[in-house]
C-alpha cells in the first residue's frame, strides 16, 4: 500500500488512533540501504506551499488525529497527550511550533507518530504524500540557508520536479519543546587528557551534548558537521600522521559517527575508515537515534565497532570508555 493510496482512503478507512497498516512493516527491509549512501524520506504537508521530510526509519506509523487531553503545564508549542497502542504520548501541531500557523486554513487531520531518541511523539499535519528515496549527496545541509524558528530544519534536498524538501531536525524540536537533556555525572577517564575523540554529527544539540559528554570524561576532541566532511578531516589528520611518522592511533583513539547526515552518511563514512589501513586499530561507534535492530545490523555491516544509542550520557560515556584505556 503506497502512501499516495493511504492518502486517499484515509478519511473513510481510518478510524482515530487506526494506523497505515502495511505502509512500514517492511521497515528492516530497508536495510540493504547500508552503504549506499540513500536514504528514504516520508513527504508531507502542513497546509502551506512546502513540502516537508522526515526520515522514514524515525515514523512508526501514520493515522488519523484522535481527540487530544490538555493537561497542565505543557511545554509550549505542546497541543496535549493522546494514548496510543498502550503509550501516553505528547502531541504537537507542527505548523504551529514552525511558527507557520498563520498561513495555515487546512485542518491538521493526520498525525504522524515519531519515535527518536527513545522518545516517542506525535506531530500533527496536513497530509501524507509518498516515501521517496534520495541521495544523501543531494541532500544540503540548512545550515546557513534558514534562520529563525527555521532552525529545525537540519537539511534540504530536491525532487526530479525541481520542487524543494525541508526536512526536520527531531532533536531539535525535542530540545525546543521539551529541553535539552542534562548530562549528570559522568567520571573521569584516566589519562584523559591525552586521548582524543573524532565525533561527526550534522545536529547542532547533538555535538554539544558529545562535547559535554567528553569534557566530563577529561577527553580531547574533535568535530565535523557532516560525513564527508568528516572524512576529508580524518584524511588530512592521517596524512599528517603519515608524513611524520608517526601512528594516527597516538592521535585518535576514537571514531564516533551518526547514522544520518547530509551529503555522506555515517554508514558510508564507516566504510571509508575501514577500508583505508591508517585508521586500523581505531574503533568507530554509530551514535545514533535510529536504534532499531535494522538501523544496528546496518552499522554492523559496514563495520561498526559499536553502537550506542542517543541520547544518553551514561551509555555513551559507558561505551567509550573502555575504547579509550585499551
Amino acid at each position: 500500500m503506497s502512501l499516495a493510496e493511504y492518502q486517499s482512503q484515509l478519511a473513510d478507512k481510518l478510524r482515530p488512533g487506526e494506523n497505515s497498516g502495511s505502509l512500514f512493516d517492511t521497515v528492516d527491509a530497508r536495510a540493504n540501504l547500508a552503504g549506499s549512501n540513500k536514504m528514504e524520506i516520508l513527504l508531507f504537508s502542513l497546509g502551506t506551499q512546502e513540502i516537508f521530510g522526515i526520515n522514514v526509519f524515525k515514523v512508526k506509523e501514520v493515522c488519523r488525529t484522535m481527540p487530544i487531553t490538555k493537561t497542565p503545564n505543557m511545554p509550549t508549542g505542546v497541543d496535549g497527550i493522546v494514548s496510543l497502542r498502550g503509550h501516553i504520548i505528547p502531541v504537537l501541531t507542527l505548523a504551529k511550533f514552525l511558527g507557520l500557523d498563520g498561513r495555515v486554513s487546512q485542518t491538521q487531520n493526520t498525525m504522524m507518530v515519531a519515535e527518536y531518541s527513545r522518545h516517542i511523539l506525535g506531530f500533527l499535519v496536513h497530509d501524507v504524500d509518498r516515501i521517496i528515496r534520495v541521495d544523501w549527496d543531494k541532500v544540503r545541509p540548512a545550515e546557513g540557508m534558514l534562520t529563525g524558528s527555521k532552525d529545525m530544519i537540519t537539511a534540504i534536498t530536491e525532487l526530479p520536479d525541481g520542487k524543494l524538501v525541508s526536512l526536520l531536525d527531531v532533536e531539535q524540536i525535542l530540545a525546543n519543546a521539551f529541553g535539552e537533556d542534562v548530562v549528570g555525572n559522568v567520571e573521569k577517564v584516566e589519562r584523559g587528557h591525552e586521548l582524543c575523540v573524532f565525533f561527526v554529527d550534522d545536529s547542532a544539540v547533538a555535538r554539544k551534548k558529545i562535547s559535554e559528554v567528553l569534557d566530563k570524561m577529561g577527553t580531547k576532541h574533535m568535530q565535523a558537521n557532516n560525513g564527508l566532511e568528516g572524512w576529508e578531516r580524518l584524511k588530512g589528520l592521517a596524512d599528517v600522521a603519515q608524513n611524520s611518522g608517526v601512528s594516527l592511533r597516538d592521535q585518535i583513539q576514537v571514531v564516533l559517527v551518526d547514522a544520518e547526515m547530509p551529503v555522506m552518511d555515517g554508514y558510508v563514512l564507516t566504510q571509508h575508515i575501514k577500508a583505508d589501513k591508517r585508521f586500523d586499530g581505531i574503533p568507530v561507534v554509530m551514535h545514533s537515534s535510529l536504534s532499531s535492530e535494522a538501523n544496528r545490523d546496518m552499522g554492523k555491516r559496514v563495520g561498526v565497532d559499536c553502537y550506542v544509542s542517543k541520547f544518553d550520557a551514561v551509555a555513551l560515556a559507558g561505551t567509550l570508555r573502555p575504547l579509550l584505556v585499551v
